[in-house]
């Protein structure tokens, strides 16, 4: 089995405030924007997209429509600290501030506005302790 493409899509009740929420913290460009779905993607690397759809969009089986748990996103990204500072700016909820973590990760938490953990990390070494 082969893939050709991997999206992840997340389910919101605020599509608005989420896609603003992705431009604004990661710099991502908008490549599609509707009143039930937006698709982002890297703007260096059109093959990295992310989606967001209306948590109660017929697309989505009832069952499924419910606030994200138990689950978080993880984005990696060249510089952790530029991005925490952006974070800082745009005065959003930090739930962990940036950290060298054991396994090789600097990152720090923050939450979208439908409640989904975000993980923003850079990889670290020993010399930069």
């Amino acid at each position: 089995m082969s893939f050709t493409r991997i999206l992840t899509n997340i389910c919101s009740d605020h599509l608005r405030e989420s896609r603003e929420f992705y431009v604004a913290l990661l710099g991502f460009e908008v490549n599609y924007d509707s009143d039930w779905y937006v698709q982002l993607r890297c703007p260096t690397n059109h093959e990295l997209e992310f989606g967001i759809i209306s948590r109660t969009s017929e697309l989505v089986p009832a069952r499924f429509q419910n606030a994200p748990t138990g689950m978080y996103i993880t984005f990696v990204v060249p510089d952790v600290d530029a991005v925490y500072s952006k974070a800082m700016s745009l005065r959003l909820t930090i739930v962990q501030e940036p950290k060298n973590e054991f396994y090789g990760q600097r990152r720090f938490l923050t939450v979208d506005p439908n409640g989904c953990l975000i993980d923003i990390c850079s990889p670290w070494s020993e010399a930069e302790k």
